[in-house]
C-alpha cells in the first residue's frame, strides 16, 4: 500500500534502524520508545490487522514470531525477559494499518497492563 508507512520503510522510502531483515521480515527500532528495548517486527508483505490473517498469509505471520527470537538475541534481552504485544483497532491502540508487533524490554517491567 503506497499511503502505508511500514511499507514505505520496507520499500527503503522512509529511513530505519534496522535491527534484522530476511526475505520475509523487517525488524526496526522503534522512533518513539517507551523502554531501552523497543523493536517494530512487521511482514514484508501488506496485511492490514489480526483480523485480515488468512490461510495465504499465516507464513507470513509465523515468520513474524520466528524474527522475535533473533531480535530478542540481537537486543540482548532473550534471557532477561521482554514483552511482546500486537493492537488491535484504534481501542486496542493501533495507529499503524499494517499488522505489527512490539517487542519490549531492557526494563524490569509490572504485571498486568503496561
Amino acid at each position: 500500500m503506497s499511503d502505508c508507512i511500514f511499507c514505505r520503510i520496507i520499500k527503503g522510502e522512509i529511513p530505519s534502524d534496522t535491527v534484522y531483515e530476511n526475505e520475509s521480515v523487517k525488524v526496526f527500532k522503534d522512533i518513539n520508545p517507551v523502554a531501552p528495548v523497543h523493536l517494530i517486527i512487521v511482514p514484508k508483505i501488506h496485511i492490514n490487522d489480526t483480523e485480515d490473517i488468512n490461510d495465504q498469509n499465516k507464513s507470513a505471520v509465523a515468520e513474524c514470531l520466528n524474527a522475535v527470537k533473533v531480535a530478542a538475541e540481537l537486543a540482548g534481552v532473550e534471557k532477561s525477559g521482554y514483552r511482546l504485544i500486537s493492537n488491535y483497532g484504534s481501542d486496542g491502540g493501533q495507529t499503524v494499518n499494517h499488522l505489527h508487533f512490539h517487542l519490549i524490554g531492557g526494563i524490569k517491567m509490572k504485571e498486568g497492563l503496561i
